[in-house]
């Protein structure tokens, strides 16, 4: 186990297992029951981890006696090849699920789409994104649900909020987060000329109530309006939609395609603490950051991909110089290649040389 270390860091990991089992021999573990399903959450991600490595680590220990054999027994040449391979496979894995270690990832989330200015043809490339996200959540069997959407006057829409629900729903998506940048002929100017387009992502782990995010009442302004817009008949045209603004930060959060008032709260809410939760962690990336003398800011509305449609075919992420040129894949909701390829630059894992 000392041997790990670095980005690994498994003997800290099994450290905290053992604290956390021995939480569970406590008579009044389960006294709070949603905090202690998140502790059996962490301890059986933590168990997964530390055993994976612990197997990977005695594999390896055998391979290398195998191999020490083969000096002597050509015959066994081809077992260590097969083995070499398959370690280097299990390998892999192993060192990409640390890239998504984090205490939230394995949570749902939270995405909104914001059109920046430009109109239409903004609107048009937030309602793209829209439907790459969907196809992406359907790709990985994620429950999506539209709970606020503001549609554009011609075309489009103006922003969206989209809860993901699934296991490391936010461990990937928060992978997303910047101005996405579209560049392609405007179907929508009768000069079929070039624009460039631009939407800012958001994206929120969906935190349970054991998730420290005070929101004072005083706080709060809460607005009850009509439902209308993008639910169509399924959505009661009725006073069931909710608008709160959080008074010290500016924040307007809305939620309109529930059925019902008390619903419509709850999900605005949910999007409210998620979006206090990311300004406290982007605060905090800030401050680490000065302390360790970078001139840099844990910027999430950076531009960090740009999608080229004209005068050629080119996604690229501007963060991991990842880059494609198969683009209908990538608005079809093919983005792990780009969020695999951020997360592991996040741990420090070398990509591998083409």
């Amino acid at each position: 186990m000392a041997l790990y270390g670095g980005v690994f860091d498994i003997p800290s990991k099994a450290e905290r297992a053992a604290e956390l089992e021995a939480e569970t021999a406590v008579a009044d573990f389960w006294s709070d029951q949603q905090l202690a399903q998140r502790k059996m959450q962490e301890l059986s991600l933590l168990r997964s981890q530390v055993n994976q490595w612990e197997t990977l680590y005695r594999r390896a220990g055998d391979a290398l006696e195998l191999y020490q054999m083969a000096e002597d027994d050509p015959s066994l040449l081809t077992e260590l090849e097969q083995e070499s391979h398959a370690l280097e496979g299990e390998y892999q894995k192993a060192e990409f699920a640390l890239a998504l270690a984090g205490v939230h990832d394995p949570d749902s989330a939270i995405i909104s789409i914001h059109a920046g200015a430009g109109g239409t043809e903004a609107h048009d490339w937030a309602q793209m994104l829209l439907r790459m996200y969907l196809r992406w959540g359907e790709k990985r069997g994620l429950k999506t649900t539209i709970t606020d959407m503001t549609e554009g006057e011609e075309a489009g829409i103006k922003s969206v909020t989209v809860e993901m629900d699934g296991p490391y729903a936010y461990g990937y998506l928060k992978a997303e987060k910047g101005t996405h940048r579209l560049v392609r002929l405007s179907p929508f100017d009768s000069a079929n000329r070039r624009h460039t387009s631009f939407a800012k992502i958001e994206v929120m782990p969906v935190l349970d109530e054991n998730i420290d995010v005070v929101i004072n009442p005083k706080d709060i302004e809460i607005e009850v309006y009509l439902s209308g817009g993008a639910g169509g008949q399924n959505v009661q045209k009725n006073a069931t939609a909710v608008r709160i603004r959080h008074l010290p930060t500016g924040i307007v959060v809305t939620c309109q395609n529930e059925r019902s008032q008390t619903q419509n709260r709850e999900s605005a809410m949910r999007v409210l603490r998620g979006k206090l939760y990311e300004i406290e962690q982007e605060h905090l990336l800030e401050e680490k950051a000065r302390l360790r003398g970078e001139n840099v800011q844990a910027n999430f509305g950076a531009q960090i991909r740009s999608y080229v449609l004209h005068p050629y075919q080119l996604v690229k992420d501007l963060r991991t110089d990842v880059e494609t040129g198969n683009t209908g894949a990538v608005l079809d909701g093919d983005l792990d290649p780009f969020m695999e390829a951020w997360l592991k630059q996040q741990v420090g894992i070398a990509e591998e040389s083409e």
